[in-house]
């Protein structure tokens, strides 16, 4: 009888390219392939053999960082004149793709330091701002988080309690709490939205500011008892009369479009990680299926489960073609936000039910930490909720359709 791991490393030794059925490399450029291989190795050798361990023991693998850094993967598609790799968006996606491939919680790491916190300094920063942080945290020397959402106004951001109060010398104090906030643990600074006054009568008032995370009266409680995105450092941030210098604030910012900017960034990055998963469940459901004897042949020898597999690719080659056009939009510089809702809600749903699906296909084996199928499964519950919840991409888009807010009843 073959053992769990030895299917395991058979499994992994034969790696199909999933998408292959729609011949969707055609439709990437050369250096886009290339960019996507190169990363497809890296998470092969580097993630792969270490990713289920991580997450059993509730560890983000802090020594891949720096080469995260030395091959370009942090702020990937922002300006080589700051240090950053400058790539197309889809390139872009790409990497995020192959990322998720290996783990949620290494996707999100890369997401929140380019999308979350690189490109809001890019976007809303002084000149010196980002030659200051950009190239330090483009190498990972630097790491960064982003504190928009609070502990009681998740999916209403225009209900955030952080103020920031400017005192007579130009400097603020900042006082209020972050919650559920990846790289909470790792980070050097904070992008942190607070209101600037008690009311928000202009709609302006919602300001980003650089926060040091050794700062007086910056405290930061590890998020304990997850069942998800374990491979991630997840916290709470709390400011109690936390000052900062004049110059923390981004200039640009300005209002509660600054951070939700930010998060089409990262949700974009987030339709493209989803599919990696989706791949990587997948692949091994499909490599199981041929060596997992049963009744006397091979499980994929059986209808219920070539259904299953025809299901799961078929999602997946429509996952990938959405976020390829909506990449090629955002390049172009012609995609919506409301375009970015689609393709994070539709990949991040059909990801989760793939994941699902391939948890069944494996069986008992499915439970394991040496297969990848229930890891992933746990972490999309969790990307299924964030960057915007499922159902509230549903009404962003049906507003968009019908012309009326259903947000707030």
């Amino acid at each position: 009888m073959t053992s769990a791991s030895e299917t395991h490393l058979a499994s992994a030794q034969l790696k199909p390219r999933t998408g292959d059925l729609f011949n969707i490399d055609a439709a990437l450029t050369e250096d886009e392939r290339a960019v996507r291989d190169s990363i497809r190795r890296w998470v092969d050798e580097r993630v792969l053999p270490i990713i289920g361990q991580c997450y059993v023991d509730g560890r983000f693998p802090t020594e891949l960082i720096a080469e995260m850094g030395e091959m370009g993967m942090l702020g990937a598609n922002l300006p080589e004149e700051y240090g950053c790799a400058g790539l197309s968006n889809v390139a872009y996606g790409l990497i995020n793709q192959e990322l998720e491939r290996g783990d949620s919680g290494i996707r999100s790491f890369a997401s929140v330091q380019g999308s979350l916190v690189m490109y809001p300094i890019f976007a809303f920063g002084s000149e010196e701002q980002k030659r200051h942080w950009l190239p330090k945290m483009a190498k990972g020397e630097a790491i960064g988080c982003f504190g928009l959402t609070e502990p009681d106004h998740g999916s209403n951001p225009a209900g955030m309690l952080t103020r920031a109060r400017q005192q007579p010398d130009g400097s603020w104090v900042i006082n209020g709490s972050k919650m559920w906030i990846t790289n909470a643990m790792l980070s050097q600074v904070a992008v942190v939205w607070a209101k600037t006054e008690d009311g928000d009568t202009d709609g302006k008032s919602v300001r980003g500011f650089l926060v040091p995370t050794g700062s007086k009266g910056y405290d930061i409680k590890e998020t304990k008892g997850k069942l998800s995105l374990r491979a991630s450092m997840t916290g709470e941030l709390v400011f109690s009369d936390v000052h900062v210098p004049a110059d923390a604030i981004l200039p640009k910012s300005l209002g509660l479009k600054s951070p939700l900017m930010c998060l089409t960034q990262a949700r974009y990055g987030i339709s493209w990680g989803a599919m990696g998963a989706a791949i990587a469940c997948y692949d091994e459901a499909l490599s199981y299926s041929k060596q997992r004897v049963m009744f006397g042949k091979p499980i994929g020898a059986f209808q219920i489960q070539q259904v299953r597999l025809a299901d799961m690719v078929t999602e997946i080659i429509k996952g990938q073609l959405l976020s390829l056009h909506l990449g090629r939009m955002k390049d172009a510089g012609t995609s919506t936000p409301q375009q970015v809702s689609v393709a994070k809600r539709n990949n991040v749903n059909v990801a989760t039910d793939i994941a699902r699906e391939a948890r069944r296909l494996l069986g008992a084996n499915g439970i394991l930490a040496e297969y990848s199928a229930m890891r992933h499964m746990a972490n999309l519950e969790s990307v299924y909720t964030y960057e915007g919840t499922h159902d509230v991409h549903s009404l962003v888009i049906g507003m968009h359709e019908t012309g009326f807010n259903a947000f707030g009843g």
